[in-house]
């Protein structure tokens, strides 16, 4: 019996090594650059919407810089935004999306994630991209930032709190092309 607890316990010690060595040979972005496509499926208080999606992460003739292109729908409606993202101070996982229209969005990446905060138009909206050796996990979470809701406050132990009611998910698994 302590043979097969030490046959089981070196598996699974063996397997978390060789999973934390897969992690650290991977590395944003150049471990992920291709073609992603899927389905968007956006939630929303009026109901569920699904697009079709492609997401294209790929390196250009400029060091730092990456064509980082959103499409939305297919055939006429298809929607193509063009962006460039830009390595910012690297080390720190610090990048900028450049939306070429005077547009800059900052944003962190954290091993095989990176994440985008940003308010427009009374919108606050917070976007989650995983990348994975097979596919990604895009997701954003929206809120109307008009429609916070106040709470706590009432002495000194006890903060003032905004929270936000959820308006729009989106979320697509695209698969690596």
């Amino acid at each position: 019996m302590k043979h097969l607890m030490f046959i089981v316990l070196l598996f699974g010690f063996t397997s978390i090594v060789t999973f934390a060595q897969d992690v650290e040979t991977l590395n944003f972005p150049n471990s992920y650059f291709g073609i992603y496509t899927g389905d968007l499926i956006i939630n929303t208080n009026k109901g569920v919407q699904n697009y079709p999606m492609e997401f294209h992460l790929q390196p250009t003739d400029s060091i730092g810089m990456y064509d980082y292109v959103i499409v939305y729908g297919k055939g006429e409606q298809r929607q193509e935004r063009n962006y460039t993202l830009k390595g910012k101070e690297v080390e720190k996982g610090i990048y900028t999306l450049d939306e070429n229209n005077g547009i800059l969005l900052e944003s962190k990446v954290i091993e095989n994630k990176i994440y985008f905060l940003f308010e427009v138009e009374n919108s606050l909206l917070t976007t989650f991209i995983t990348f994975n050796e097979k596919d990604l996990i895009f997701e954003i979470i929206a809120t109307n930032t008009t429609q916070k809701i106040v709470s706590g406050g009432q002495d000194e132990e006890t903060p003032e709190v905004f929270s936000y009611p959820i308006n729009v998910v989106q979320k697509a698994v695209l698969i690596k092309q």
